[in-house]
């Protein structure tokens, strides 16, 4: 969550947390044009820090700026959905297994610190999601790859969105305590060394995560598009 605006080092950080916050929690809806004006009085800010912050953005995927100067948060696509859970697919369990191998006394302190008995709700806040994020981004600080850590922190920042069309498609309370367990079977694997199982369960999580049912969801709406046109 934002806090206030003398939290944060420049003005510049504080209008990318605050829009960051509001296109991730779709506040301002995929595809929604940014009234770059109306949020720079809204923050108190003149334009400048407010581009600093909307180039930010738009080098992670969030934000789409054109040669007119107009500002729109990016439309989320099954393809990009598509792209995340495969890539996640890959590096996600090679995270973890690195992390069952190499974690330290540091690591469990924090991974078990920011470990949480339930799933996401079905509305989560940004709080909520940052907790969420938190407890993965313990698992894979762990495996002390830096370029692996940073990597994950990219698909983090694009993934966030398509979490909250996931959780459209969570049929049932059933479908949040498998991914409660999986959490927990996963930290005890981390913390026990157990590389193998650590992979195996991070591999499922993912096949099973708010991404793929983004995905999945995205893709079942993109092609209902033409029959939706034809019997208009």
């Amino acid at each position: 969550m934002v806090g206030p605006e003398h939290d944060y080092s420049t003005k510049s950080e504080f209008a990318y947390a605050w829009l960051r916050d509001k296109i991730v929690s779709h506040e301002f809806a995929p595809g929604e044009i940014l009234n770059q004006a109306l949020i720079a009085r809204s923050l108190g800010i003149s334009t400048t820090p407010l581009r600093e912050a909307l180039r930010r953005l738009k080098s992670e995927g969030l934000v789409e700026l054109d040669a007119y100067r107009d500002a729109r948060a990016t439309a989320l696509s099954p393809e990009e959905a598509r792209d995340l859970v495969e890539i996640r697919l890959a590096v996600d369990p090679l995270a973890a297994a690195l992390a069952a191998e190499r974690r330290s006394k540091d690591d469990i302190a924090e991974m078990r610190a920011s470990f949480q008995i339930d799933a996401l709700p079905d509305r989560p806040s940004i709080a909520d999601l940052v907790a969420h994020r938190r407890f993965h981004r313990a698992i894979y600080r762990a495996s002390h790859n830096e370029i692996l850590i940073s990597t994950l922190d990219d698909l983090w920042d694009k993934a966030d969105r398509y979490r909250l069309v996931g959780l459209r498609d969570r049929t049932d309370e059933r479908d949040r305590a498998v991914t409660a367990d999986e959490h927990r079977q996963l930290l005890d694997a981390v913390i026990s060394g157990d590389a193998d199982s650590a992979s195996a369960i991070m591999h499922r999580h993912i096949r099973g995560s708010l991404g793929a049912k983004a995905a999945s969801r995205l893709t079942r709406l993109q092609s209902a598009e033409p029959d939706a046109h034809e019997s208009g």
